[in-house]
């Protein structure tokens, strides 16, 4: 086979699996859509009137962790 035919088979088998990956996403975004799904997003830092910010307690295992890693 000419290089120009291989080079034209592979690009499109890639445009095919690029729309294979479309349908299938848009399929998935309709399934949330339908379902209402809501995804859990990390809580928005918070100020209060005084202007300082509140913060939560940070669990035992992340204390204990160093503050460098792998570094001078």
């Amino acid at each position: 086979m000419k290089q120009a035919t291989i080079v034209a088979i592979v690009l499109g088998v890639l445009v095919l699996i690029s729309a294979v990956q479309a349908v299938q996403l848009n399929s998935l975004r309709d399934s949330i859509k339908k379902e209402s799904l809501v995804i859990d997003q990390a809580p928005a830092k918070q100020t209060s009137s005084s202007g300082t910010k509140r913060t939560t307690a940070v669990p035992s295992s992340i204390k204990d962790l160093p503050t460098m890693v792998g570094g001078c």
